[in-house]
């Protein structure tokens, strides 16, 4: 007879705050581990209890019923649910990110990495960050709260992400760079090594970042400017 105290732990529950494109994108990140956990022979890590939000659309909330996830309702559902359930920013604007992080304080957010992203040695992601598909973060890189990499990005070598950044689908940011909280890579971006991106910032999609970006400033083009 088995010893009780072998049993795994229960999963955890696990709420989806976003019912648009990036809380779908986010629901395929928990689809794929825990798919790939039950392919490996373990237990589930995340029992998903579906998404919340404020402002679905019939055509989003459609989207979800169609994959068999439940749209709870707003936010506000959140006040009703025990301690232990987990949320997870499924919103692709990182001011809006920040926004619900602070409406949801004090609630445990989750950290997903999909099994097909790439993480290496010593690399440290803050509560509540997701790195998609195919992304890859290299070694020693440090990201912040509720960060997002996007499917396909890559993070070098020792950069610092602050807290709510956004690196959207095949961005690349070079060895050693640094960006602000709430800054914004557009896709297909890269950020030349070593140089920093201020906070608030935006990035363009396709520009080629070769000098510092100023705090809240807007580049685009190749040279950026």
């Amino acid at each position: 007879m088995s010893d009780p105290g072998d049993a795994p732990a229960p999963a955890t529950p696990l709420v989806v705050v976003g019912a648009g494109g990036m809380g779908r994108e986010v629901l395929e990140v928990v689809e794929a581990v825990e798919a790939s956990r039950s392919a490996a022979g373990l237990p589930p890590a995340w029992r998903l209890l579906g998404v919340v939000d404020d402002a679905a659309s019939a055509a989003n909330a459609a989207l979800l019923a169609r994959r068999g996830v439940t749209l709870l309702g707003p936010t506000a559902v959140l006040d009703d649910l025990a301690p232990d359930v987990h949320v997870v920013l499924g919103v692709g604007s990182g001011a809006a990110r920040a926004s619900l992080a602070r409406a949801t304080a004090g609630r445990p957010a989750a950290t997903l990495v999909h099994p097909s992203a790439t993480v290496g040695v010593h690399v440290a992601l803050g509560e509540g960050t997701v790195v998609c598909q195919g992304a890859r973060v290299t070694t020693d890189a440090v990201l912040g709260r509720h960060v997002i990499v996007n499917s396909n990005a890559a993070v070098a070598h020792d950069c610092r992400l602050g807290d709510f950044v956004t690196v959207n689908p095949l961005a690349a940011l070079s060895g050693g760079c640094t960006v602000g909280d709430g800054a914004t890579i557009g896709a297909h971006a890269v950020v030349l090594q070593g140089l920093e991106v201020g906070s608030g910032a935006t990035v363009g999609a396709q520009a080629c970042v070769v000098r510092p970006v100023p705090v809240g400033a807007v580049v685009k083009g190749v040279p950026a400017r």
